[in-house]
């Protein structure tokens, strides 16, 4: 026997599972999170808490370009990483609600 909520979202993600994936959506789930990360990363690399790389990125300019490259592709890694991650464990809670229900019936 599946509950209301259950029954509930049995139904949203029948609908939700055939719709293609906007791009907004999925920018949303990961996006906070990634830029969280990537913006204490530079923040952490340009506050010259550590000398030694403060040293290093005033000697070598190409240094920054590197760090924002990372931190963008920590961004993008973690807004994908996130989506997939939400969509197959929504799958997944699918999956397992039909057989309970086919089970039930």
């Amino acid at each position: 026997m599946i509950t209301k909520d259950e029954e509930d979202f049995l139904r949203y993600w029948s609908q939700q599972r055939l719709r293609k994936k906007q791009f907004l959506n999925k920018l949303s789930v990961g996006l906070p999170l990634g830029a969280l990360i990537g913006g204490g990363l530079v923040i952490n690399f340009l506050s010259g808490w550590y000398k030694r790389a403060d040293m290093e990125l005033r000697s070598n300019s190409s240094v920054i370009i590197v760090v924002l490259i990372a931190a963008i592709a920590i961004v993008v890694f973690i807004t994908i990483f996130a989506n997939r991650h939400k969509w197959d464990q929504n799958e997944l809670r699918y999956q397992e609600l039909l057989r309970k229900k086919e089970a039930a019936d």
